[in-house]
């Protein structure tokens, strides 16, 4: 087993380098120097300017404790986003309404009727219940990865878990679930500060099959519910009946959204992991030896990767940045805002914090205490937690048990987003331990 790879997966930038994207910083014009490497200019901008003025008048928040501060006012600083994505996306475009229509950019009651119906399918024994099919979903994958000696960490391994996860929370059939991971990168690509035409084109068509595809799968439900404890669809539809009742809109666009939010993050969460480990040998070894034991044929219990988990999320955070709108004037970090000042929240610059970090830029899997948010924070913070922690550590834990040795064998290919980082190939072999 080699202790690194031969390839640049984080080129580093010059400070010469480091100072001039930050002096012109646009979340619109960003170069592609920056997409590969985003954190030397995050933390110039931390140090300099931590609620950066933008080009279009917006703010660009970088601190650990200006954030915080933000997501725990929600009656100061809105998740709604209608007035911001009118004009980016026109009225009546299919991503105008299912982005100002799911639970995440929703301020209450809407945000409290559906976070409510959702969180009671995902209780902590209904987590636990999903394990033995997690595990069961994760060694098939391996398997067939061991049979071609390789193959690709997202396409074959990290995108293939959640996508099978929340189809069946959502009772998706599976010979319907080919399309679905298409229609969650062109929806939750469409977030980003700057859109293509194509971009813009492909992220309405996406919404509008998806939504035409779910209002057959929820007339089905209606007629053959399944198990509310377990399945999400039905429980946003028996919570109709128990006065919490959805428009149809709402019923349609918050299922699209649990799909597109419990996809892409963890397909992030477990890619970057196993990619990070090649570059970070000490904790490539640290993870090895927690997982060693039992052997790879064991139905035994799983090591405790939380900690681990926690500090890949921590180091490269699947969702780098959040969106708030004031309100009414208010101040943050010190700098006075004016009443629909648009806000930016730079999670991955936060998450690198000195300030709440020690060593922030280390990739450290013994890391303690580790508050990081990744997950947001306040209100809003991530429904699905605890299941993207147990598909992190199922995924993660089993794969580095069967290949210990793995090695990339091609430069992995970034995401070329600033709002979600992932990457979209990474070819590799198993090796030998």
């Amino acid at each position: 087993m080699t202790d690194a790879t031969p390839f640049a997966i984080t080129p580093p930038l010059s400070p010469e380098r480091v100072r001039e994207i930050a002096a012109r910083f646009d979340l619109r014009a960003l170069p592609a120097d920056f997409y590969a490497n985003p954190y030397p200019v995050y933390a110039l901008l931390r140090e300099t300017a931590p609620v950066r003025r933008m080009p279009d008048g917006s703010y660009f928040l970088t601190r650990y404790a200006d954030l915080v501060a933000v997501y725990r006012d929600a009656q100061t600083f809105s998740s709604d986003k209608k007035v911001e994505f009118t004009p980016k996306y026109g009225a009546g475009a299919p991503l105008l309404e299912h982005h100002t229509t799911s639970l995440v950019f929703n301020d209450p009651p809407l945000h409290t009727r559906v976070r409510k119906l959702i969180m009671g399918a995902l209780t902590r024994r209904a987590i636990a219940d999903m394990e033995p099919g997690l595990v069961t979903l994760v060694d098939g994958l391996l398997d067939a990865i061991e049979a071609r000696g390789g193959g690709d960490l997202i396409e074959d391994f990290a995108s293939a878990i959640p996508v099978e996860i929340i189809g069946n929370l959502l009772g998706v059939p599976h010979a319907d679930r080919a399309p679905l991971r298409g229609w969650s990168l062109a929806i939750l690509g469409a977030l980003e500060p700057k859109l293509t035409p194509g971009q813009e084109a492909l992220g309405n068509q996406s919404v509008s099959e998806f939504a035409t595809y779910l209002q057959t799968l929820v007339a089905e439900r209606r007629r053959h519910p399944g198990d509310p404890e377990h399945d999400v669809l039905t429980r946003l539809i028996q919570g109709e009946e128990a006065g919490e009742k959805l428009s149809e809109t709402e019923l349609l666009q918050n299922c699209v959204f649990i799909l597109n939010a419990g996809h892409e993050t963890t397909t992030n969460l477990i890619g970057n992991a196993l990619v990070a480990l090649q570059e970070w040998p000490a904790a490539r070894a640290h993870l090895l030896s927690k997982v060693k034991l039992p052997a790879p044929d064991s139905k035994g219990p799983e090591a405790d990767l939380t900690v681990e988990i926690d500090e890949f999320l921590r180091f490269e955070s699947s969702n780098q940045l959040g969106n708030r709108r004031a309100l009414k004037a208010c101040q943050v970090g010190g700098v006075d805002l004016p009443e629909g000042a648009l806000l930016t929240l730079c999670i991955g610059a936060a998450n690198r914090d000195p300030a709440q970090f020690d060593h922030p830029e280390q990739l450290d899997l013994t890391r303690e205490n580790n508050r990081h948010l990744a997950f947001g924070f306040g209100i809003h913070q991530c429904a699905g937690l605890s299941l993207a922690r147990l598909e992190g550590r199922i995924a993660v834990g089993r794969f580095l048990r069967r290949f210990p040795g793995y090695r990339l064998t091609a430069t992995p290919t970034r995401g070329g987003r600033a709002r979600f980082r992932g990457f979209l190939n990474a070819p590799f072999e198993v090796g030998s331990a």
